[in-house]
């Protein structure tokens, strides 16, 4: 299980607002986030053991993540789910990310997976279980976990909704300082719906929060390598500011030499 909240063009200079928790076997080390070389850079989390990543940000100003969902009627996929990811990060655009990835999921390859991913100009949520089905992001807030994006099965979903909407998101600032608290919250009762998730040799292993604005210095990427609830968020914005000021001067030379 896994848990992704993104609040889409709802913010004029921060269409891009992420928070998200990843859950996985507890013996899965979670390193903090570097910036991969090549064209484009890619900041991210990488998986010791796979070399993927299941939440990054590339130089475009584009994100993706991918979160594990069941897969009914086929055999194991073969490739790993944060390769997949990964992958997409390599793309332009959002748009040119979800055609490749379809392509893969067709393929058969891969386990069951929700892929989300968005840019200024689109952003889109892939779902692949037994059939692939693209879906378009609304404007707002849009919250996913292991079944459909707002699927009301969910229970952290409804919960996340009903805790991120108790203030106006209106800027990066409230909506990184709102979900840096909803995403830490622990089991309060039991059989309730909680953030954070511990269960034998299971849990939530990661937490992310991301604002993506118009100009790189407005940036912010936060991580905590373990449950939020207690280990502290650490700031890498400086590394994503970097590679978006990278990514906007390429593209000011491409311009001057077309």
């Amino acid at each position: 299980m896994s848990l992704l909240a993104l609040v889409y063009q709802l913010v004029p200079d921060s269409p891009i607002l992420v928070a998200a928790n990843r859950e996985e076997s507890l013996d899965r080390s979670c390193p903090n986030p570097t910036i991969q070389s090549g064209k484009p850079r890619i900041l991210a989390s990488f998986d010791p053991k796979t070399k993927g990543t299941y939440l990054g940000v590339n130089q475009r100003g584009m994100m993706a993540a991918a979160i594990p969902r069941k897969k009914f009627g086929s055999a194991i996929g073969t490739k790993s789910r944060s390769l997949l990811c990964r992958e997409m990060l390599k793309c332009p655009t959002a748009r040119a990310a979800v055609d490749m990835a379809v392509a893969q999921l067709h393929t058969d390859q891969y386990d069951g997976v929700n892929l989300v991913v968005a840019d200024a100009d689109s952003g889109w949520v892939i779902h692949s279980s037994t059939q692939t089905e693209v879906v378009e992001l609304n404007p707002g807030l849009n919250i996913i976990g292991n079944y459909n994006l707002d699927d009301p099965r969910d229970g952290r979903v409804g919960l996340a909704r009903r805790m991120l909407t108790l203030q106006t998101l209106d800027s990066p600032v409230k909506f990184l300082a709102l979900a840096s608290k909803v995403f830490a919250r622990g089991v309060t009762e039991p059989g309730r719906p909680s953030m954070v998730l511990r269960e034998s040799g299971y849990g939530t292993v990661s937490s992310t929060l991301i604002a993506l604005g118009k100009k790189p210095r407005d940036a912010i990427y936060q991580y905590a390598g373990g449950a939020p609830d207690v280990v502290r968020y650490e700031d890498f914005s400086p590394f994503l500011r970097d590679i978006l000021s990278r990514g906007l001067r390429e593209n000011r030379i491409r311009a001057t030499n077309t």
